[in-house]
């Protein structure tokens, strides 16, 4: 489902509904919420400094959260029998996952929320960054060095989850600080980053999860375009900036599969 670029309604809050039929219906009727005449002008050299976008922070209401899982492994006992057991067993085993402690990490800081059905159906609010530059060209992640020794295919903008109560245009800025801050040298934070005004689009998809196999999954998908200035020419790699502090000592972040380097190149917009 793809919707046009808009300016988002006043109050959008996010509501997890309570079965899969009711997902459905909710998911309809977000879509209904978005949907308007395109808007074609995204001109990029008419740009300020972090625009403003005119979207309230979404509020993540999971039905199944971190409060009912102390821990990873009572995660993994409720979702077993909810999921295909070839699919559970795949996690983190298989190239390119993630695994249980990833979820439940999710899940406590609110990035994630899971509804109560089988099977359940993971929420997730992403923020995508279509880096450009003055050659019509458009920054590509090709893929990744995992944690595990594990490389993961991209072939995909910067995107980011987005935090509880976090705008896009906040979204942004920590996306490009996490991601490519390590590459990136002798600029003012507030001046590294503009977003071309009018690029603001939004759509919705509904596929099982490659990163949990067998896992539906709901992205809710927040798009930009972006001028990132002080980034390399030519392919390059960066450096996950770590930004888990709230898990500093805590088994369950040694557990979890992280990204150790991103891999980018530019390609044609076209």
């Amino acid at each position: 489902m793809s919707l046009p670029s808009q300016t988002p309604p006043p109050s959008v809050h996010k509501t997890l509904p309570t079965s899969f039929s009711d997902f459905i219906f909710s998911a309809f009727s977000l879509f209904n919420l978005y949907s308007s005449t395109p808007n074609p002008s995204s001109s990029y050299n008419h740009h300020r400094r972090f625009s403003k976008l005119p979207i309230n922070p979404l509020t993540k209401n999971a039905v199944i959260n971190q409060h009912h899982f102390s821990t990873p492994q009572s995660l993994s006992d409720w979702l077993r029998p909810r999921l295909p057991s070839d699919s559970f067993a795949a996690w983190g085993t298989r190239p390119g996952t993630k695994n249980i402690h990833n979820l439940w990490m999710e899940l406590y800081e609110g990035e994630t929320s899971l509804a109560d059905s089988t099977p359940p159906v993971r929420t997730v609010e992403v923020v995508v960054v279509r880096v450009r530059d003055d050659r019509d060209r458009v920054l590509i992640e090709s893929h990744q060095e995992l944690s595990n020794g594990h490389v993961r295919n991209r072939s995909r903008p910067l995107s980011e989850k987005m935090k509880p109560g976090e705008t896009v245009e906040e979204a942004v800025a920590r996306a490009v600080k996490e991601e490519l801050g390590s590459i990136i040298n002798g600029s003012c934070e507030d001046e590294i980053v503009e977003i071309i005004p009018g690029s603001y689009s939004s759509k919705m998809e509904e596929k099982l999860s490659v990163s949990y196999p067998g896992l539906p999954a709901c992205y809710v998908l927040h798009t930009v375009d972006a001028l990132v200035h002080g980034l390399p020419d030519c392919e390059f790699c960066t450096i996950e900036e770590e930004n888990n502090e709230i898990f500093d000592g805590m088994e369950v972040a040694e557990g979890a599969v992280s990204c150790k380097k991103h891999y980018w190149k530019w390609v044609d917009s076209n």
